[in-house]
């Protein structure tokens, strides 16, 4: 018989009888249940309400079997259940109660070492020596119940007070107080009792009023009665109650109030919940309170639960877990993010543990061709705007929402997906393997209506042109041996054609059938598309639903939570009709907070983002986040006018919009001009030839240009010596050459360094990595071919003494003819820097060093750099520089002379070879 099972219902028992008792994980001990029962059961055997006495009392001994301290509990209580028993005989009897003096109990054991002696007991009169042949049975008995008793015990978990924060704003009205109302239909009548406290800084009597009308809206799952309904929503509506909290005495009030209550019912507090559905900003003050007024006592549990944003880059959401760290402990903080409540995403774990024979073989690059993690919506930012303009679509669903799912789909999945801890740790795992994100990753958009609604709902002037995108897809790859080359596709967007959600894997196709696709079926052809769907909601379906197609496998799901879908004739998803899936849908819909809710009752934290995952995930989108900070996002008219203007496509790393737009130098009335009207500018600049165009046009012209100048120094010498620049600037170039340029001489190409970072190779911050990542992973050079530079000796970077710059000088005497590059690609920095030559550099500026060390007014410090006079002997020398932050040291060296000391780029003029400036249109004009 399993406890749940138990015909028993025990008792509540008073708080004063259990001080310090611990019965969850402590072990019965044996003698002391057999004395309790022994001594307790032949005591009330002489007393008319002994049966009784026995049922009621049988949880309270069940609570001392399991004490720390078992036996001066077990004397302490018995002593108490004596005279209660004496008292009771007394009043039924009207007369004085028999005085019994308790049997050894090595005697009711069966002990022949003591004399034959048993209980005297006297009511008035002299009785002789009275036998108990039944003692053995009784103990017996005695014994299992109270063994049962102490099992029960262990399940009986008390009161529990969810306080809920922000009771009466938007996010409590819609969902919170229908999740707390499904919490309480799910565990009435079980081992809790409950209290639920709305608080908020409005007054009482407005509070009251609200809650009092959210209360009444509330509803039961379609499959209930409406008599228990009703009588359900009654007990719920009553241990309901506003309260308005906003200081310290506040929340001791609060608690004081709970302690009192859970007195006065002989309850024992099993935890708090506090859930957060407040801006951010006031999590301090609110945690403050908590910590120092409102705990619970020892042995109660505290669970808070917080609400996104979390922060709104990697630095201010650590701030705000380190403040936040200071009043809760992680296991105290569930940190929610509604899309894990969602049934199918819910389902992703849980589907690919059960089915993992089906699944081994197909889940990783050799069989996935991509995944797509979709977040569609019909409505737009108005109302929203002051959150929107601070935040924006990346940070608002892909920088949370998405990447959760990514993290489901993509990480390894756990021996035992049931513990919390496991679940997490292969989550962050997860989130170390994805590879950083470039500003050629993404692309944005904004609808053409939002400017205008900020303009209007913040007050800002008709000039005003907000950047922030509405609309986004991201490319996301990752670096393990499972998911190497699979595309991750996000999008999330607003004002778009439907509202649907969900997550498509796609997989490989690699058959190929004769006859024609007329007869092609289902569960047969291995031509049809094969995927696995998670449909989150809406769109054409309406409902969550997992579909895997026929010709992939028969899916397992939980019975008793899923059922398969009915048939709809007519319906197509994905260019497929249904009938093409096995779909299967909930039983019961769930909204996402009424599951998170409960989760969060029963602790189950890894539905929750713990502080690693938190700051590993802005770790991961901050970096993008601040690079796309000043584009200009592609507007589209929003709904079904938005055509194909958002479509995308992807090539290596790089993500780009399918169709062109047409651009506008500078925005005003009249039609805009098409780029192909100015796509390639050609002027002078500092006396050298210039060329400006928007930036795709740019990088694909210098590409060309690069490649140009390979084929001829191949075909004049037989090789091709190319030295890049580090930076940010050339990662575009570097993802251009690897996917566009195949017929690009890389056998025959040297490729070397401008300049390096000191710093191991590895390194994310190294120039050399940014190479590896965008260009040398996706072609054929030789390995002799590549020259990093030796900033890593002896296990020290960039020592004096291990002669790294001399080193690699040597190497490009020895390699390269009279040491003359046949093309150097130089950056411009802000304050007029060139490779890792800055201004007031004491080396590198002149001289007959080849490479030089330096140092740099930024981390990390220590560089190594080609001189200039190197730079200078270079066949021919391409200055890149792009975006609007440059704009100002392209006005300014536009105008300076030959001054190197100050503005290092003013000092490259190639002795005997060409000099080409490349920029973009935000760099050159603004």
């Amino acid at each position: 018989m399993t406890v749940g099972s138990s015909p028993f219902q025990l008792p509540s028992l008073p708080g004063t009888l259990l001080p310090n008792i611990l019965c969850g994980n402590q072990a019965c001990w044996p003698h002391t249940v057999l004395l309790a029962t022994a001594k307790f059961l032949l005591l009330c055997s002489q007393c008319s309400t002994s049966r009784g006495t026995f049922m009621k009392e049988k949880a309270a001994t069940s609570f001392l079997l399991c004490s720390q301290n078992p036996l001066s509990w077990v004397l302490c209580t018995l002593q108490q259940r004596s005279h209660g028993c004496k008292q009771r005989f007394e009043a039924e009897r009207g007369g004085p109660a028999i005085a019994c003096s308790p049997t050894p109990i090595s005697r009711l054991l069966g002990s022949e070492s003591e004399p034959d002696q048993a209980a005297h007991c006297t009511d008035g009169e002299e009785r002789g020596p009275r036998r108990h042949p039944g003692c053995w049975k009784m103990l017996t008995v005695a014994m299992c119940m109270a063994l049962l008793g102490c099992l029960q015990a262990q399940e009986l978990r008390g009161h529990v007070s969810v306080i809920l924060l922000g009771a009466t704003g938007d996010l409590a009205r819609k969902y919170l107080w229908q999740g707390l109302f499904q919490l309480y239909l799910d565990e009435a009548g079980k081992d809790y009792s409950f209290s639920f406290h709305g608080a908020a800084l409005t007054s009482t009597k407005q509070g009251q009023a609200f809650i009092a009308k959210v209360l009444e809206s509330l509803s039961c799952p379609e499959d209930m009665a409406p008599d228990r309904c009703a009588e359900l929503k009654g007990q719920f509506q009553r241990l309901s109650a506003y309260r308005h909290l906003a200081t310290s005495e506040d929340y001791m009030a609060l608690s004081k109030d709970i302690e009192a209550q859970v007195q006065h019912g002989g309850l024992r507090e099993a935890g708090r919940i506090f859930y957060f559905s407040v801006p951010p900003f006031a999590y301090a003050d609110i945690a403050r309170n908590i910590n120092s007024s409102c705990r619970p006592g020892p042995g109660a549990w505290l669970r808070v639960v917080l609400e996104k944003p979390f922060g709104h880059d990697h630095l201010s959401a650590q701030q705000l877990a380190t403040e936040l760290g200071g009043f809760f402990r992680e296991e105290e903080m569930y940190r929610v993010d509604h899309y894990l409540g969602k049934q199918a995403v819910a389902q992703i774990l849980p589907f690919r543990d059960q089915n993992r024979k089906a699944l081994d073989g197909l889940w990783s690059r050799h069989h996935v061709e991509r995944v797509e993690i979709i977040m569609k919506e019909t409505v737009d930012a108005e109302g929203r705007t002051s959150f929107y303009e601070e935040y924006g679509v990346i940070r608002d669903v892909l920088q949370n929402h998405l990447t959760e799912v990514l993290t489901l789909v993509a990480m390894e999945l756990p021996h035992n997906i049931s513990s919390s801890e496991s679940v997490l740790q292969h989550k962050l795992r997860a989130f170390r393997a994805l590879r950083g994100l470039q500003k050629g990753s993404a692309v944005l958009g904004q609808y053409q209506a939002y400017s205008e609604q900020v303009r209007r709902e913040q007050q800002k002037p008709d000039s005003f042109r907000s950047l922030t995108p509405t609309f986004a897809g991201v490319l996301v790859h990752m670096d393990n041996l499972r998911w190497e080359g699979v595309p991750f596709i996000l999008m999330s967007g607003k004002a778009l054609d439907e509202r649907v959600g969900y997550v498509r894997i796609l997989f490989r196709n690699q058959a190929y059938c004769v006859q024609n696709d007329e007869h092609w079926v289902a569960d047969q052809s291995q031509c049809l598309p094969r995927q696995i769907v998670f449909y989150i909601g809406h769109g054409e379906l309406g409902s969550p639903a997992v579909l895997v197609s026929r010709n992939l496998f028969r899916p397992s799901l939980p019975s008793e939570s899923w059922k398969e879908l009915g048939a709809r004739p007519g319906l197509r998803l994905f260019g497929r009709p249904l009938s093409d899936f096995y779909a299967y849908r909930p039983v019961r819909e769930q909204d996402a907070y009424s599951v998170l809710i409960s989760r969060i009752f029963h602790g189950r934290k890894d539905s929750f983002i713990t502080t690693e995952n938190l700051l590993a995930s802005w770790g991961f989108w901050t970096p993008l986040l601040d690079s796309l900070a000043h584009e200009v996002p592609r507007l589209y008219p929003g709904g079904a006018e938005n055509g194909h203007l958002l479509d995308f496509e992807f090539s290596g790393t790089q993500l780009y919009f399918s169709q062109r737009q047409p651009e506008q130098l500078v925005p005003g009335p009249g039609p805009a001009p098409m780029p192909s009207g100015f796509q390639v500018l050609k002027a002078k600049y500092r006396e050298s030839p210039l060329i400006s165009a928007w930036p795709e046009e740019l990088i694909a012209k210098l590409a060309d240009d690069i490649e140009a100048t390979a084929v001829r120094a191949v075909r004049r010498f037989g090789t091709f010596h190319l030295a890049l620049s580090g930076g940010s600037s050339p990662v575009p170039l570097f993802q251009q050459l690897a996917t566009r340029h195949y017929g690009f001489p890389w056998a025959h190409t040297h490729l070397w360094l401008v300049d390096e970072r000191c710093v191991p190779l590895w390194d994310p911050e190294s120039n050399f990595q940014h190479l590896q990542t965008h260009l040398l992973q996706h072609v054929r050079v030789p390995y002799y071919n590549i020259h990093p530079m030796p900033v890593h000796l002896h296990q020290r970077l960039c020592a004096e003494e291990d002669q790294g710059a001399q080193t690699y000088a040597s190497e490009i005497s020895a390699l390269v003819a009279n040491s003359s590059f046949d093309l150097v690609l130089l950056g411009m920095g802000a304050d007029g820097h060139t490779a890792s030559l800055f201004p007031q550099s004491p080396s590198g500026l002149d001289g007959e060093q080849l490479v030089v060390l330096t140092e740099s007014p930024s981390r990390p410090f220590q560089r190594m750099s080609l001189s200039l006079p190197l730079i200078n002997r270079a066949r021919k020398v391409a200055v890149l520089v792009m975006g609007r932050v440059k704009r100002e040291i392209t006005m300014l060296v536009s105008r300076v002379g030959h001054e190197p000391k100050k503005w290092p780029i003013s000092g490259v003029l190639p002795s005997s070879g060409q000099l080409v400036w490349y920029m973009d249109y935000e760099a050159f004009l603004g």
